[in-house]
């Protein structure tokens, strides 16, 4: 049975945890050093995401699968979802939309990539659950065409942003709904098809009490930090040359989705590529179809106004094709090093572009 300190001990990434106070120190001792804050919070950031990780899989280990597994959908995007509650109380929705859009992109073609790669060196080919990958791909695929819809629309009629607003109302009610089902028919009444082997690892959970008491602390802390990082993520845009499209879609999607990076990777080379693609492409399906409604519904009560589900043409381009990319790499059932080290290609195309885009205005 693991303990906080036992976990300490065997995570080197959480060791990082000591930034922690340092970035909520510095907050209050030098407020205007806008770019030392975000470099702490990055880093603070990372290790908070690892002991989340670490503590929901903890209570998915004691609460069974069923229940365990609607957890980890649940709290697995965790610090995404706070990342973008936070930026979207003080009305940074480009900042939100980039970081939904870049969350997506980064499950789907960065993580599922460095998995097959890392995963392809070791082994000469890997096989996974064919059936759950191209549910998860149809998903994604439903997710990135209720998004083209507004973007469209937007694109085509520069009057129409009521009708863009209530038409993302619509859309973000169907994505939860749609979530709903794809929740009932994994989980419920076909769970057997996607069922994959036991594996061990219960005997490292933590008491029940314990997880749930950390849980909710790291998750203030998430909170806490996060508001630093929207703070000063403008300002130290600035200092490195970046725009706020790429800080959401590339950095803040990066440092939100570490903790799974771990766990996928680890899982690749051990050749449980089953977990490591259900991981990465659940993760992506959630934050869709999800996490980016809820953020439509949430913008109503604390934003200050309400945020919509027009994103700028070429995130919905590229969460689209990392859609295709999902659907067509994954029909197989079977991977390579090389089909990895392609989805990453596709990614670091993305990321280049984005880098060198011009500042968006909304």
């Amino acid at each position: 049975m693991a303990s906080l300190p036992a976990t300490l001990r065997h995570n080197p990434l959480l060791w990082l945890l000591i930034f922690v106070p340092l970035v909520l120190a510095g907050e209050h001792l030098w407020p205007e050093a806008h770019t030392l804050l975000f470099l702490l919070a990055v880093i603070a950031i990372v290790p908070l995401a690892a002991l989340l990780s670490e503590v929901t899989e903890s209570v998915a280990a004691k609460t069974g699968d069923a229940v365990g597994a609607l957890l980890n959908a649940t709290l697995g995007t965790l610090t995404e979802l706070v990342i973008a509650v936070t930026a979207l109380r003080a009305g940074e929705y480009v900042l939100v939309k980039a970081s939904v859009a870049g969350a997506i992109v980064t499950n789907s073609l960065f993580i599922l990539g460095a998995s097959f790669l890392l995963g392809g060196l070791k082994h000469h080919i890997q096989e996974f659950n064919r059936l759950n990958a191209r549910f998860q791909a149809g998903l994604l695929f439903l997710a990135t065409i209720a998004l083209l819809v507004p973007s469209a629309i937007s694109g085509a009629d520069g009057n129409a942003a009521e009708f863009t607003q209530q038409l993302s109302l619509v859309l973000s009610g169907l994505l939860i709904v749609a979530y709903g089902l794809a929740l009932l028919f994994s989980m419920g009444t076909h769970r057997e098809l996607f069922t994959s082997p036991p594996h061990s690892g219960a005997d490292a959970a933590w008491p029940i009490g314990v997880a749930l008491v950390t849980l909710a602390v790291v998750t203030v802390f998430v909170a806490l930090v996060s508001e630093i990082f929207v703070e000063s993520v403008q300002y130290a845009a600035v200092s490195f040359g970046m725009t706020p499209a790429f800080v959401g879609f590339i950095v803040v999607a990066l440092i939100s989705a570490s903790a799974e990076m771990a766990t996928t990777f680890a899982a690749a080379r051990r050749d449980r590529l089953d977990l490591s693609v259900g991981i990465a492409l659940s993760a992506a399906t959630q934050i869709a179809l999800f996490v980016a409604p809820f953020l439509v519904l949430l913008s109503y009560a604390i934003g200050p106004a309400p945020m919509d589900l027009r994103f700028w043409m070429s995130a919905v381009v590229m969460m689209l094709i990392a859609a295709l990319t999902v659907a067509l790499v994954t029909n197989s059932g079977r991977s390579t090093w090389f089909l990895g080290a392609l989805l990453l290609m596709v990614y670091f195309i993305f990321a280049a572009s984005l880098y060198l885009m011009p500042p968006l205005t909304r």
